[in-house]
Parts: structure tokens; C-alpha cells; sequence
């Protein structure tokens, strides 16, 4: 009986892209006067759930609160929705893969600029 499959089984891991909102936590290395932020993601996982579930005990590890997670889908998801994807949020969507792990591509504090009446 001969096989048709490779040798190597292909992985079942893909790349997930989150926005994690976060609040402030004791520790949590965010600016003075921020009071949370946004943080752009790019997490591994068989499916989308174990993406936000790991992404979110990594957070918590770092000190940081999230408060919520949105998710936008693999690369293929956001490519087939007309997403503009650079070069470079290929290459850390590929090491996330690559590193099975979860990549924080960027952070936007988030201050209240609410001033009283």
C-alpha cells in the first residue's frame, strides 16, 4: 500500500490577527497618564479561540489587563477582504508562526482627554 501524503504532517497552526484593548495594571510598563491602550497582535493557533486564549495569558503574564480582544482573521481571511498587507506584517505574521508564539506588532496608549466643564 503506497502513501499519497508527505512524509511531514503539515501544521494545523495559523497566524491570527487581534487588537487587544487593555486597561492599567500595577506594573504594566504602559506611559505615565495613559489609561490603556491598544495592542495590534499577531498570535499562533490551531484556531482563533486558542489564539485570543494564549494571547491574552501572555498579557497577563507581561502585568497587562486586557479588557477586550477582536479578532481579524488569518492572512488569507484579511487578504480575501481587500486588506492592504505590507511586507513587513508579513514577516512578523510569518515569525509568529514560525516561533509558535505571539507577537505584539504594535502599541497605541490610549490618555483621556476629557476636560471639565
Amino acid at each position: 500500500m503506497s502513501e499519497d501524503k508527505p512524509k511531514k504532517k503539515p501544521s494545523r497552526q495559523q497566524v491570527y490577527t487581534l487588537l487587544v484593548e487593555v486597561g492599567r495594571h500595577d506594573g504594566d510598563g504602559l506611559p505615565d497618564g495613559a489609561t490603556g491602550a491598544a495592542l495590534m497582535c499577531y498570535a499562533s493557533g490551531i484556531d482563533e479561540a486558542e489564539a485570543v486564549r494564549e494571547t491574552v495569558a501572555i498579557l497577563k503574564q507581561a502585568e497587562l489587563a486586557p479588557l477586550d480582544v477582536s479578532g481579524y482573521g488569518t492572512l488569507e481571511e484579511r487578504l480575501a477582504e481587500g486588506h492592504d498587507i505590507g511586507d513587513d506584517e508579513k514577516e512578523l505574521m510569518a515569525r509568529a508562526l514560525a516561533e509558535n508564539s505571539v507577537i505584539v506588532a504594535q502599541m497605541t496608549p490610549f490618555y483621556d482627554d476629557a476636560k471639565p466643564h
